[in-house]
């Protein structure tokens, strides 16, 4: 069942979307070669209770940390650990919180000082598919319609897209329906209507889609060891267009 939001509640998530894209521009204030990934995590909690929300990936069906912290061919779900980063790695930081009942979930992949051309080719097009996605999630369209324009440049350039995890809706749950896939058929899934807020994150690799699930149970990566990136907003559908609540401002104002 899809829960469809007020605009009060919008605004309740825009709360949430904005602390989160904040939380994600503190962390990346902090990325250095040299720097643990738990030592990232623990400054994200505090920002988030410190502006008076919970984190909302601590505990979620039993994750540990506040964040997740995928780094280099780790797609999604990687755990915070003692690992330091070093120059030329990549790390997404995908992140969310609780506030006044409602969600908040984004993620954005960061350089760790120089990157090689083709690493930060693979974030170039992976931001681009999210941004073509964003734009294919007007009224009257489908799931299908972002899941296509997302697949399509993803794959026009020669990067796969990942199928085991899928964007969402968000609200006062987490993970609300629909899902929002990073591949499909235009036309196809569930119609576009007003009230909507869905996550739209692709999880593009540089090789091949294939993956493999660690003994964690959560920590995703590809199965060639090839890098993969992730970028993740969240998006109402309103009758004047796709209205993104969270975003990378914050970061990318910094020369992150």
């Amino acid at each position: 069942m899809i829960r469809l939001k007020t605009k009060e509640e919008i605004e309740i998530l825009r709360e949430n979307a904005l602390l989160v894209s904040k939380t994600l521009a503190e962390v990346g204030k902090n990325i250095e070669p040299g720097v643990t990934t738990l030592k990232l995590n623990e400054i994200a909690e505090s920002y988030i209770r410190d502006n008076g929300a919970q984190p909302a990936f601590l505990g979620y069906g039993g994750f540990p940390f506040t964040l997740c912290i995928s780094v280099n061919d780790v797609i999604v779900h990687g755990f915070a650990s003692d690992y330091r980063l070093k120059e030329g790695d990549i790390i997404s930081v995908d992140c969310g919180t609780v506030y006044k009942g409602f969600y908040g979930d984004s993620a954005y992949t960061f350089s760790v000082g120089n990157i090689d051309t083709d690493t930060a080719n693979l974030l170039k097009v992976t931001k681009e598919s999210l941004y073509l996605g964003i734009d294919a999630a007007t009224i009257g369209n489908r799931i299908g319609d972002i899941s296509y324009a997302v697949q399509n440049h993803a794959e026009s350039n020669g990067y796969s897209v990942v199928r085991e995890m899928v964007g969402h809706g968000i609200g006062k749950q987490l993970h609300e329906s629909p899902e929002v896939p990073n591949y499909g058929k235009r036309g196809s899934g569930k119609k576009l209507v007003e009230g909507m807020v869905i996550c739209i994150e692709p999880m593009i690799n540089a090789g091949t889609r294939s993956v493999k699930i660690h003994k964690d149970g959560w920590t995703l990566s590809t199965n060639d060891g090839k890098n993969s990136a992730h970028f993740e907003l969240m998006v109402a559908i309103t009758k004047e267009g796709p209205e993104v609540l969270s975003t990378f401002d914050y970061i990318e104002k910094n020369n992150i």
